[in-house]
């Protein structure tokens, strides 16, 4: 039996570890807090994940597990440089599910992983993937992308089921900057219904959305086509339309009138897009990014929601 490594015990991580288990693997799932993991161990539920029990094959561990077969790295991308650093060198591939990009470096996910472990296979795995939904086995689809395709066959092999459909695909940068700018875009997304623009704002801002999404893509290696595939459009509409999302969740709490810190301090859980928006836009340069660049004033207190959506409707008009 093959064996996997889960590094992160939120809700994604611990979906991911049911999803490996239930794919035949014996899993270890990490988590930082020794105190959270006792108490996931003994109760076999993790209170982010309510409602879906741990399958005996998921063994909860606090100290860095070393050997197997792969290691899914499911922490928060500005925390993945601490986490890396300290987990024990593996022979397996590292597998990245977690989407963003590093403050400060304005590095991707595998960009770290590459500083860092210099010749390690890895991969990415993004997707339209609520960790509710897979967890319980309801039919989801994802991408494994990595440039070489025996990385890429291995990990589908290993965590694949007939319900948990993964594609390959060969352009890790343009499904990683995908996984990136669409949470951004969703908390632009639960601002426009926060504020009662109407549903119609919001396609038009997904749709254009989406257009930056390419843009930003294509200027830093990645494919059209990977942005218009699971973890590009198929992210994006579900990020930007699902309740379950915490960056949608998010603008709509601040399109209503919440102020950022109140919303962030009664959350436990990381709303990636926050630290993403700022880095996005600087990672874009000269990279024409008029929602990402208005999300990360929104956030920085630079602007209001009534100025940044008529800065964005004041846009010269063109052609699409």
């Amino acid at each position: 039996m093959s064996s996997v490594v889960v590094i992160g015990a939120g809700a994604w991580g611990t979906a991911l570890a049911i999803q490996a288990a239930r794919a035949g693997n014996d899993v270890t799932l990490w988590a930082r807090d020794p105190a959270r993991a006792h108490a996931i161990a003994a109760s076999r539920e993790n209170p982010r994940l309510p409602g879906r029990r741990l399958p005996d094959a998921v063994q909860v561990v606090d100290a860095l597990p070393g050997a197997a077969d792969a290691v899914l790295l499911v922490v928060p991308v500005q925390h993945m440089r601490s986490v890396l650093e300290r987990l024990p060198t593996p022979d397996a591939p590292l597998v990245v599910c977690s989407k963003g990009v590093e403050a400060g470096t304005l590095r991707l996910p595998l960009e770290i992983v590459a500083s860092l472990r210099p010749g390690t296979p890895a991969a990415v795995l993004s997707g339209p993937n609520f960790a509710n939904e897979v967890a319980a086995g309801l039919p989801a689809a994802a991408v494994v992308a990595a440039v070489d395709a025996a990385v890429r066959d291995g990990i589908t092999r290993l965590i694949a089921t007939p319900a948990f459909r993964l594609y390959g695909n060969d352009d890790p940068v343009g499904a990683q900057i995908g996984g990136a700018a669409k949470n951004v875009m969703a908390i632009a997304a639960g601002a426009v219904i926060g504020a009662g623009l109407g549903e119609n704002a919001r396609a038009a801002l997904i749709t254009r959305g989406l257009a930056e999404l390419s843009r930003l893509a294509v200027a830093l290696g990645g494919r059209p086509q990977t942005v218009a595939g699971l973890s590009g459009l198929g992210d994006l509409l579900l990020t930007c339309t699902g309740q379950a999302s915490r960056n949608y969740s998010l603008g709509l709490a601040l399109g209503r009138g919440e102020r950022l810190a109140d919303v962030l301090a009664a959350r436990s859980a990381v709303t990636e897009g926050v630290a993403t928006a700022p880095a996005l836009v600087a990672l874009a340069a000269k990279v024409d990014m008029p929602i990402c660049s208005t999300v990360a004033d929104l956030l920085a207190d630079r602007t209001t929601l009534s100025e940044a959506m008529a800065t964005l409707l004041a846009r010269p008009r063109r052609d699409e």
